[in-house]
């Protein structure tokens, strides 16, 4: 049986906050925590770089992280590449993807910066992108995807699970759409990688990029990036690690996913990495979801029945609730959450403008929930958000 009370003891600073702003990072648990204190304390050392014992140890503790990771992705670990965040796994796409002037890519509106900016950049470099519609929920049609393919479409990039709506992309069908007219399709899963379970063979995604730091319940400066086909990439950062042989004149690269892991790799942050999934696991990836999606949803039923509040989203939504005070900046609401209750939420745009203000919103106030918040936080966040309104 999930016991919240029970996992919160891994927890410590939650007795001193209500968090909610765990779609942007959340708190890593005791266990993972302890891993990367016994890295330190027991075996640092430089990963593969040494016949020595710590050197050893360092190295397949780090590998075991990965092997950790691929399982519970189901996927094979030479094709996970341990990356800085989100962010930096999708832009080992981009960077090494191999466009060619006059190809064609399509995002929407729906996504993060991270999976927007860094295809809009290619336009310097004449590849034309395209960028779907949402709607009122944050919803992208995938019947708008199909039509917006060309005969130089060569990737789609959509995000699993928006981070400003909660809204849950119907990603299986786009990689249907994608695949039936020879077209990779990479997934932002920075807002599902351990809050819905994951099969990636399943999905059949091309590439898939997590951060650590959010559902895994990892450090900062962690992530991952799967490629079904490592060979279609081009390392983009080269150096130690990625060299097979070189001899003054010319290189070549090891193969994946060394190719991709150029230099010191971050390897306490790996090790907790793998701690906290292995935390994940023993607490099973279904209870999780139903915990924080039963929370999400209710904490955005009791936000309608208030006057003056505009919730975004779809009612199925994921762990997240998106709203607005009317006559009230986000910021603002945020900070007097701080200030009445100690309550962590995030507000502002959310680094997803494009889907914003495609819909006329000025920012928003995002309340997001992980496995370890409580109905009794739901009540003093309701409570506090009542409390605002009348201070009026």
């Amino acid at each position: 049986m999930y016991d919240v009370f029970d996992v919160r003891k891994d927890f410590p600073i939650l007795e001193k906050i209500v968090y909610l702003d765990n779609g942007a990072t959340t708190q890593t648990p005791k266990p993972a925590v302890e891993a990367m204190i016994s890295y330190y304390y027991d075996y640092a050392a430089n990963y593969g770089r040494g016949a020595h014992q710590l050197s050893i140890k360092s190295t397949n503790a780090f590998e075991d992280a990965r092997e950790t990771v691929a399982d519970f992705l189901n996927v094979p670990p030479e094709k996970l590449v341990m990356t800085k965040n989100t962010t930096d796994g999708i832009n080992i796409v981009a960077d090494g993807f191999g466009f060619e002037k006059g190809d064609h890519m399509i995002t929407s509106f729906a996504e993060h910066h991270s999976n927007i900016v860094p295809w809009l950049s290619k336009k310097e470099k004449g590849i034309s992108v395209s960028v779907a519609d949402i709607d009122s929920y944050g919803y992208i049609n995938p019947a708008q995807i199909e039509g917006m393919i060309t005969d130089q479409t060569k990737l789609i990039a959509i995000n699993h699970i928006s981070n400003v709506f909660g809204a849950i992309q119907n990603v299986s069908e786009i990689i249907r759409i994608a695949h039936k007219n020879n077209i990779k399709v990479l997934i932002d899963g920075a807002q599902s990688a351990g809050h819905i379970p994951l099969d990636l063979k399943k999905l059949d995604c091309d590439f898939f990029a997590a951060a650590g730091h959010k559902g895994l319940l990892g450090p900062q400066g962690t992530g991952i990036l799967y490629i079904k086909n490592p060979d279609e990439i081009a390392p983009t950062t080269l150096g130690g690690g990625t060299t097979a042989e070189c001899d003054g004149a010319c290189y070549t690269t090891k193969s994946s996913p060394d190719c991709f892991e150029a230099g010191t790799p971050n390897l306490p942050g790996v090790i907790g990495l793998g701690a906290s999934v292995r935390y994940i696991q023993k607490l099973g990836v279904s209870n999780i979801e139903k915990h924080e999606t039963d929370l999400a949803k209710s904490t955005a039923k009791r936000l309608k029945e208030i006057n003056s509040i505009e919730i975004y989203g779809p009612d199925d939504r994921a762990g997240l609730v998106s709203f607005n005070i009317n006559g009230k900046e986000p910021h603002t609401v945020a900070m007097l959450l701080d200030k009445y209750k100690n309550i962590c939420v995030r507000s502002g745009y959310h680094c997803a403008m494009p889907g914003l203000k495609s819909l006329g919103i000025k920012g928003s106030v995002r309340a997001s929930f992980a496995l370890y918040n409580t109905w009794e936080e739901v009540d003093v966040f309701v409570e506090t958000v009542e409390k605002i309104i009348k201070n009026e």
